[in-house]
């Protein structure tokens, strides 16, 4: 969420929040965090149906500093898609046809093969093949050169092509997300691997980080820091930690969000009265006011062929969810069920709509097939907040509680498939997932 966030109440905040009536509030964790803690994923709900698959050891995988097939098996495992079937230590060659019926016997529908190839320079080639079992086809076949450290990164990328081939839709396990641990004084906003691992905290601060939003190519953030006892938008650049203000205006900045090309930013500002939504360009020029409205407008949401803005807005009555034209004019209303729909966040084929919606009483993921507005709510716990769609729209991740503490957790769009992360001892909020790499 942009500035309606119930974990962070600062005085320039207070209005907005008291105007949405936001009922979440709680303490916050005050234990010690040990610098960079990693998340820990549980599963604790699965696919209804799950493709057997076979992920063997790879052939000499030994010379190895790390396994890669576990990364591999670990991914597919945490979708909640496939169910892993074991063959034991026997390594499946990749140089050639494995005895498909066995591996069918065995209860694998598919199986990769894989070898590890030492090169001259220090680095490894890996070769894999995706076999069919049912139909004794091979599936495709890839190499990946990798440095002796990436053993992850790899992993990561055959597991996504496995996905992928045997799925249809684009694996998301070598893409990142951004969230903000909170832990006594002490704020950091850190960039993970989609499974937890590797976090690294791009700003640390005593003040409150929110809101941080992914640049298409996935080599900035924007946020906004409150570091200078104000919200202030910034972009801040992960490869070399430079950043920039790009929305320090009077009173509040915030909620940014990127434009499909990276070119612009929809921000929101309060410098000429209640908080309202603005375009600028990703360095800070170019202000223009999008929309004018007697109510509050917050939280935008670009459309992914970039003709659209999704906002959240109380003009109605109650905050309920919009749509306006990039260029202007006349706001459309998005949501009509229920009394209370915010935080508007897009798949990124522009099919679905996930937000946060108050169901007797609780906030929870809900999502909207736009065609048809049919709305199927996806969590049964009671303080939602901040979704955001993995990049292939299968899995949405989201901020909640639990225990009184802030965890993240993620939900298949159809609702099937549940994870929780959390830090130990720690507060985790404003989770942001990051594009697929290039």
């Amino acid at each position: 969420m942009a500035i309606i966030r119930h974990y962070v109440v600062h005085h320039t905040m207070t209005k907005i929040i008291a105007t949405f009536r936001l009922l979440i509030t709680a303490a916050l964790a005050t234990l010690a965090l040990t610098a960079h803690a990693q998340l820990s994923i549980e599963i604790t709900g699965a696919g209804a149906s799950r493709f057997p698959v076979i992920i063997p050891v790879f052939e000499n995988e030994s010379s190895l500093p790390r396994s890669v097939s576990d990364v591999v098996r670990a991914d597919l495992e945490r979708s909640g898609l496939f169910n892993l079937v074991s063959i034991g230590p026997l390594a499946v060659p990749e140089s050639r046809v494995p005895d498909l019926a066995a591996m069918r016997e065995r209860g694998g529908d598919a199986v990769l093969a894989a070898s590890v190839l030492p090169m001259a320079d220090g680095r490894f080639e890996i070769r894999f093949r995706l076999f069919d079992t049912q139909k004794q086809t091979e599936l495709g076949a890839m190499s990946l050169v990798m440095a002796p450290a990436q053993n992850r990164l790899t992993g990561h990328r055959i597991a996504d092509f496995v996905y992928e081939k045997l799925t249809g839709q684009p694996g998301y396990f070598a893409t990142r997300i951004a969230y903000v641990v909170k832990s006594g004084p002490r704020f950091e906003l850190q960039v993970a691997d989609a499974d937890g691992f590797n976090p690294q905290a791009a700003l640390v601060s005593r003040e409150p980080i929110i809101s941080p939003a992914w640049s298409p190519d996935g080599q900035r953030l924007a946020y906004v820091s409150f570091e200078a006892k104000k919200p202030i938008v910034y972009v801040h650049t992960l490869a070399t930690g430079q950043r920039q203000v790009v929305a320090n205006f009077k009173g509040s900045n915030s909620a940014p969000t990127w434009s499909p090309d990276g070119s612009q930013l929809a921000v929101v500002l309060t410098k000429d009265g209640q908080s309202q939504l603005y375009v600028l360009n990703a360095d800070g020029s170019g202000v223009r006011r999008l929309a004018s409205s007697a109510g509050i407008d917050t939280e935008p949401a670009w459309s992914p062929d970039g003709q659209w803005i999704y906002f959240t807005s109380d003009r109605g009555g109650s905050p309920q969810i919009y749509r306006i034209s990039t260029s202007g004019g006349t706001a459309q209303r998005v949501t009509f069920d229920g009394s209370y729909n915010v935080t508007p966040r897009l798949s990124a084929d522009g099919t679905l709509l996930a937000f946060i919606t108050r169901n007797n009483g609780r906030f929870q993921v809900a999502v909207q097939d736009l065609a048809s507005r049919q709305t199927t709510i996806l969590t049964d716990s009671a303080r939602d907040e901040s979704p955001s769609f993995a990049p292939n729209g299968r899995m949405i991740l989201y901020a909640t509680e639990t225990g009184g503490r802030g965890v993240l957790a993620a939900v298949s769009s159809d609702g099937r498939v549940k994870q929780r992360l959390s830090v130990q001892a720690a507060d985790v909020r404003e989770p942001a997932w990051g594009p697929l790499q290039r």
